[in-house]
């Protein structure tokens, strides 16, 4: 089917756009850091930052450390140890993980420099529970905070108030041994102090902010976490510097251009969008049928575009992730349409905790569910999209991408067959 090709091309150039090696490579040769470099890199696109820093820094560098998801990896980089965690809730290998990052700073000579590369996923690879604290008791916090349908700014906001690496203190602990930080936005708004929980980057939340967040949500944290929030992160540091490299933004605006050059009028919606999953797929769906009965004044045949980072509040005990939802969710308003493609698609390539970037659905959907003799209102109903669409062949796999820059949600319509 056309548009489905058309839909995965679309979705493969926009990903291959955000490929952080050329944005590293640029940054460092811009900043011209003197003296001896070490690296360090955290989050899902690590490997990939850190071989291009490399590449990038010859004889300057040192040696390093990379922290990055299970399967992220992609072999050994002369010079740096690689290490995998979990994500997105953290595991012991996380919290080793991290020990072996502090203690490789710590002998770091004072007058030589780190080159710190963050990525999206940072907030669960990169971790140190606060005095008290164990991994049990962070484990069941962030499970609380996923299912929750709170905002990736909340959840943070918890998680850097409870940890002795985010918020800025990986980078106290850090001083005075100076900090290019070089980071690939996962975040709306590429809010910095949000970014893997901020490690490197002064942190605006506060105390009392993370207080009113636990209570929005009704989260039941034991009461050494209620001490430990209690103290304020670092709001200053002057041993850092920063600069954000690669975002949704630039993915959206990759699958408009490469829209349009396959002849489609194309409209983007928004780069912001922190709706719930479900909710969204609806709309998407929705605004299709709107475009085809001409209540939309957008000719065809045309690309509707839209990035940013759903969330999808657990109810049920299925497997999915915000992209499948979204692409299930789609599915009904679209049921028996042609012309309609929809497409949502996690830019590192694991949407959730499954092996599938998302989903891509279409008019028949619905009914290759039903063929295979799935419930699909009651597969969503249990968060169990990753069912539903394997079922119907609308998973979409791309493996990990080696970068993290949010969700990039495509909706194709083609001219009425007649």
């Amino acid at each position: 089917m056309k548009l489905r090709d058309d839909a995965r091309y679309i979705i493969d150039q926009s990903i291959q756009a955000v490929l952080p090696d050329t944005a590293v490579r640029k940054t460092l040769e811009q900043e011209k850091i003197d003296g001896k470099i070490h690296v360090i890199a955290v989050g899902k696109a690590a490997w990939r930052m850190a071989k291009a820093a490399i590449d990038t820094l010859g004889d300057a560098f040192v040696g390093g450390v990379v922290l990055t998801k299970y399967g992220h990896s992609l072999g050994e980089i002369a010079g740096m140890e690689i290490l995998e965690a979990a994500h997105p809730i953290p595991d012991q290998n996380s919290l080793d993980g991290t020990d072996k990052i502090l203690s490789y700073v710590q002998s770091i000579p004072e007058d030589e420099n780190i080159v710190f590369l963050l990525s999206g996923g940072g907030s669960a690879l990169f971790e140190k529970p606060r005095k008290g604290l164990t991994l049990d008791d962070l484990k069941d916090i962030n499970q609380q905070l996923l299912e929750s349908g709170a905002s990736i700014v909340e959840i943070n906001t918890i998680r850097k108030h409870l940890s002795e690496v985010k918020g800025g203190r990986f980078a106290a602990t850090c001083s005075p041994r100076f900090i290019q930080s070089i980071i690939l936005s996962d975040v709306v708004g590429n809010r910095v102090d949000t970014i893997a929980s901020g490690p490197a980057y002064p942190d605006s939340s506060t105390s009392e902010e993370t207080r009113q967040i636990i209570a929005k949500y009704r989260l039941d944290l034991p009461e050494k976490a209620m001490i430990a929030i209690q103290d304020e992160t670092p709001k200053e540091l002057e041993n850092v510097k920063t600069t954000v490299i690669g975002s949704v933004e630039i993915l959206c605006q990759e699958a408009e251009m490469q829209a349009q050059a396959l002849g489609y009028h194309t409209k983007m919606l928004s780069t912001s969008i922190e709706e719930e999953a479900s909710s969204v797929g609806m709309e998407m769906g929705e605004l299709a049928r709107r475009i085809l009965s001409g209540e939309e004044n957008i000719p065809l045949p045309c690309a509707i575009i839209a990035g940013g980072e759903p969330v999808v509040t657990i109810k049920g005990d299925g497997m999915g992730g915000r992209n499948q939802e979204l692409a299930l969710s789609a599915a009904f308003p679209i049921e028996g349409l042609a012309n309609v493609v929809i497409a949502s698609v996690g830019s590192d390539g694991t949407d959730g905790p499954t092996d599938a970037a998302g989903g891509m659905v279409d008019g028949g959907s619905l009914g290759r569910i039903q063929m295979g003799q799935q419930d699909a209102r009651r597969l969503l109903e249990n968060n169990d999209s990753y069912q539903a669409l394997k079922s119907s062949g609308d998973l979409i796999f791309t493996g990990p991408t080696g970068t993290n820059v949010n969700d990039v949600i495509l909706l194709l319509i083609d001219e009425a067959i007649a």
